[in-house]
């Protein structure tokens, strides 16, 4: 017999899916009317409080923030890079390979959102999966690393704006313009995040669907270029990968130059990537969340690989690795990016403009995310009682408003820039997370490899699950493998003969006694905690039951239906 929702509909029918769920506890629920979404009435069986989030955002909103929060300026911006220290080959090939490992972790993340998609996301299940500890050392890893990001973000917008805005004699952003500039993002990003998450999910599907028609216009628009389309009607093909070459050498000379400059384009690739994690954040704010999750991580993977791949691709085919503005850019606003680059040398002029306003977007999109995600790690830590108890403090509406609040005034060292020192500060500090990505990426994998453990302790049969990858687990022995060996080996450059620097190896590799620091303090003052036997895990606690797997605005014509199958 099918399981009864608060509104009398069955999980076969509603679920939207033909698959059985996973066997879960079911937990009080209301149904809102007037919200028109399930209330999940919860309270952590370890800590006593209330999980107050609620089920607010759509599909859509969850399939455009999972674009969101990877496609932005790491390819319009910082893809050249890649090619400068890989050349066009090198860069392909590594774009090909992080994404790989970025499917073997979503493939992990999958599963385990779809069993609990509770508040925490990846943080929790590190914490309740793995051991208490690695939950603590990764959540505050991740919170710290998202709020320095933040103003980074911030600035990055900033100065895109000023591509329209900079002094004729200096070249610079006028002083006052720069502040106002700075004041009017971070307010507009902090008003968004404010409104809920109904609204910073609104905001993050238009900024989606600006960047992918942005994307899909550049890979046309190369294409037709490299083909002999663009005003010179020069026919490129593949010709810069025989001259000067498919693969760059960096930092040295000869073969191992190039096997090195292939190596450092993988930190590049990742930081193109990264930010996809943060989907599971979302998980205990969308409806039918089950399978939203399920569907957005099925389509994910092959979307961004498009984009990507395809992106990196037309790049390496237009731009060659040694062209001077390529090696010459800042790294800031559309005279940066690659395309204009590319663009450009086949004489057409106009889209400079274009792509700046597609990047600005990307910029404070960006920032928007990171607001989001570092406000609800902080409120999933406190939840599971693993910060002060005040940030899980919620609104009627939902708002983790403690979380938010302390989170948002990070946002206020965007200032920071407006002073040659503090801007030095702020650099070195944004560095520091530079390698935390892959360190997020492996502890998800290994986290899902404890839960797998448990699942099979328990009797849980996870081929009912409504996310299931057959090939598991070497998917996640994949991802952990790769992401060993870019945390262990990103600072290699600083061993090399005449090019040690010790800023450089502390920023390379400063984060991994951090996250021991954190896992051990945390061990030693929770009574020296062992990690759980499968059979030790908790499995039931607190996770979701069948009734909230339902939508509860289902299409109900054809066009509707379409486009719901669509986004």
């Amino acid at each position: 017999m099918d399981p009864t929702y608060s509104d009398g509909n069955s999980a076969e029918k509603d679920s939207g899916v033909n698959e059985k769920t996973t066997t879960v506890p079911q937990v009080n629920s209301i149904y809102d009317s007037e919200r028109g979404s399930v209330v999940d009435v919860k309270v952590d069986v370890h800590t006593n409080i209330k999980d107050g989030l609620q089920r607010q955002m759509h599909q859509r909103h969850v399939q455009m923030i999972a674009l969101a929060g990877t496609l932005g300026t790491g390819l319009f911006l910082s893809s050249g890079k890649a090619i400068i220290h890989a050349g066009p080959a090198g860069a392909l090939i590594a774009y090909i390979l992080v994404g790989t490992v970025v499917w073997s972790m979503i493939q992990s993340l999958a599963e385990m959102m779809c069993y609990a998609p509770i508040a925490g996301g990846y943080i929790h299940y590190a914490e309740r999966f793995l051991h208490p500890s690695a939950g603590f050392a990764l959540g505050w890893m991740q919170w710290y690393s998202a709020v320095i990001s933040l103003p980074t973000e911030i600035i990055s917008a900033a100065v895109i704006i000023g591509f329209w805005d900079t002094d004729p004699i200096s070249g610079d952003i006028p002083r006052s313009h720069m502040i106002g500039y700075i004041t009017a993002l971070l307010i507009l990003c902090s008003a968004i995040n404010y409104f809920g998450a109904r609204w910073f999910g609104e905001a993050e599907f238009v900024f989606a669907i600006i960047k992918i028609l942005l994307i899909m216009g550049l890979i046309i628009a190369g294409l037709v270029v490299d083909l002999g389309g663009g005003p010179d009607h020069d026919r490129i093909g593949f010709r810069y990968w025989k001259n000067p070459g498919a693969f760059a050498a960096y930092p040295v000379e000869g073969s191992v130059g190039k096997f090195t400059g292939w190596f450092t384009s993988l930190l590049q690739a990742a930081f193109s990537f990264g930010g996809v994690e943060t989907l599971a954040m979302t998980a205990a704010e969308v409806q039918n969340p089950r399978a939203n999750m399920k569907k957005a991580a099925r389509l994910l993977f092959y979307r961004i690989l498009f984009f990507y791949v395809c992106g990196i691709l037309i790049v390496g085919m237009l731009v060659p690795s040694n062209d001077p503005h390529l090696l010459n850019s800042t790294g800031n606003g559309a005279a940066s990016s690659p395309f204009v680059i590319a663009f450009n040398r086949a004489g057409i002029k106009v889209l400079p403009s274009i792509i700046n306003a597609g990047i600005l977007t990307s910029a404070f999109s960006a920032a928007d995310s990171v607001l989001y995600s570092a406000s609800r790690m902080l409120y999933g830590l406190s939840l599971r009682g693993q910060a002060p108890r005040i940030f899980s403090t919620t609104l009627k509406n939902g708002l983790p408003i403690a979380s938010l609040v302390l989170s948002t005034l990070f946002i206020l060292l965007a200032y920071m820039t407006l002073s040659d020192g503090a801007q030095t500060v702020l650099n070195w500090l944004s560095n520091l997370t530079s390698i935390a990505t892959f360190i997020c990426w492996g502890t998800i994998c290994i986290t899902f490899l404890r839960y797998k453990a448990g699942c099979e302790a328990h009797g849980i049969d996870r081929k009912t699950s409504f996310f299931y990858n057959k090939w598991q687990p070497w998917p996640a022995y994949w991802a952990i493998f790769w992401c060993i060996i870019n945390v262990l080996f990103n600072g290699y450059q600083v061993f090399i003969h005449g090019m040690w620097s010790t800023s450089d190896f502390i920023i390379a590799y400063i984060n991994i006694p951090i996250v021991a620091a954190l896992f051990l303090g945390h061990w030693l003052w929770t009574g020296r905690k062992k990690f759980p036997k499968g059979s030790e895990i908790d499995m039931y606690s607190n996770i979701p039951g069948p009734e909230i797997d339902f939508d509860p605005n289902p299409p109900t014509t054809k066009i509707a239906k379409f486009f719901r199958w669509l986004l």
